[in-house]
């Protein structure tokens, strides 16, 4: 591999069970007791956060605004399985949907937290942690500045992404699906809209700021009564219009909602 500034600093790292480079570019997994989780390596760069005042769906809290990400870090490609989630804690896993290539849900922020503890404690430089905000929207937009990373509301369908099929209606019929079930993005990332949410690692604000911002990590807010955390995506039961890019929620942290897993610094 020729390495650049827009490299990893170290590839592959001590905890990788099996990496390489395909076309979406390099990768590393992780196996433990047999559950293999795989990572992409997410460039540094620059984008677009927010979006434009025209944009059909948009909320007031999307300022467009410039962000660099003068850091490049390692995602997961799905969101976190029941079976790996089973095997970090021991069995655990309160998920209605079950099967062990769904993706993990009914998880609180502060569940994530101590998952991602004993994730951690299974290898010393394994430094699993939430994306920020800033890092979850880059992902999912792989280079795209469009509502969905495949385009707009007219591209928009059941089999490209797990909602209610409805722009503004929710619906309980549906139901998770297995990850890779859907088509991932230029940057190898699965179900990035729709199926769960996925937590974030900031707090929730009211409005994002309209001025460029360099490597922004949101607000960490600790532990505090009444704190509402990100969440992105939407889900199975979510309107096309939660699923838009740009979308963002806030949920208390205690609650028992879907999730999303880890970036690596």
């Amino acid at each position: 591999m020729t390495r650049n500034h827009l490299s990893p600093p170290t590839f592959p790292y001590a905890w990788a069970s099996d990496w390489g480079e395909d076309r979406y570019g390099l990768w590393q997994a992780f196996t433990y007791k047999d559950v293999r989780h795989a990572f992409r390596w997410i460039q540094p760069g620059k984008f677009d956060m927010g979006s434009p005042e025209t944009e059909e769906g948009r909320d007031n809290d999307e300022d467009l605004h410039h962000v660099t990400l003068k850091q490049g870090f390692w995602l997961a490609e799905t969101t976190v399985t029941q079976a790996l989630w089973e095997a970090v804690t021991g069995g655990e896993n309160s998920s209605h949907f079950k099967g062990k290539n769904r993706p993990v849900e009914k998880v609180s922020w502060h569940d994530i937290q101590t998952f991602l503890t004993q994730l951690n404690q299974l290898h010393p430089d394994l430094n699993a942690r939430l994306p920020w905000e800033a890092e979850w929207e880059y992902a999912c937009r792989a280079g795209t500045q469009t509502p969905f990373h495949f385009g707009g509301k007219d591209d928009l369908s059941l089999e490209r992404v797990n909602y209610s099929g409805e722009w503004d209606k929710w619906s309980d019929k549906g139901e998770t699906k297995e990850v890779k079930t859907y088509p991932c993005n230029a940057w190898g990332l699965y179900e990035m809209h729709g199926n769960v949410w996925e937590w974030c690692q900031d707090v929730w604000q009211e409005k994002l700021p309209a001025s460029p911002v360099i490597d922004p990590e949101g607000i960490a807010g600790g532990d505090k009564a009444g704190v509402l955390r990100v969440v992105r995506g939407g889900s199975w039961a979510a309107t096309a219009g939660a699923c838009v890019l740009p979308s963002v929620a806030g949920a208390i942290p205690l609650t028992v909602t879907t999730t999303w897993a880890s970036g690596l610094p």
